[in-house]
């Protein structure tokens, strides 16, 4: 399951990298091209760290920052299909696959709290 995150979590990097291309050359499609790719590629590198943490509490707030970067890589997806600087149908696979993520995360946290 690991190895299937950290590919996950990589592919969806790559694949938010990837539908940035098609964002148009203005100001506002820039400045959310750069969030994206900094949050999307935060998700991917935050998991790979959790799973080399020290510690319970370690892998918790590492899972707990991978949470807030695939959240915030969802919220600029949405505003971009909202700002209509892509076509939902490009992002849809994304969006889905952030919100899988995003609750595979969180029952991974939960579970970890739980058993502290």
């Amino acid at each position: 399951m690991k190895e299937q995150l950290k590919h996950r979590t990589k592919l969806f990097a790559h694949d938010c990298v990837k539908i940035t291309a098609l964002f148009p050359n203005t100001y506002l499609a820039n400045h959310i091209k750069k969030q994206l790719i900094r949050s999307s590629t935060s998700v991917a590198a935050n998991y790979r760290a959790s799973c080399i943490a020290q510690s319970k509490p370690s892998f918790i707030a590492k899972l707990s920052i991978v949470i807030e970067e695939i959240d915030e890589s969802n919220f600029w997806i949405e505003f971009s299909i909202d700002e209509k600087i892509i076509d939902q149908n490009n992002a849809k696979v994304l969006l889905n696959e952030s919100k899988e993520l995003t609750a595979i995360f969180i029952a991974s946290r939960k579970t970890a709290s739980n058993n502290k």
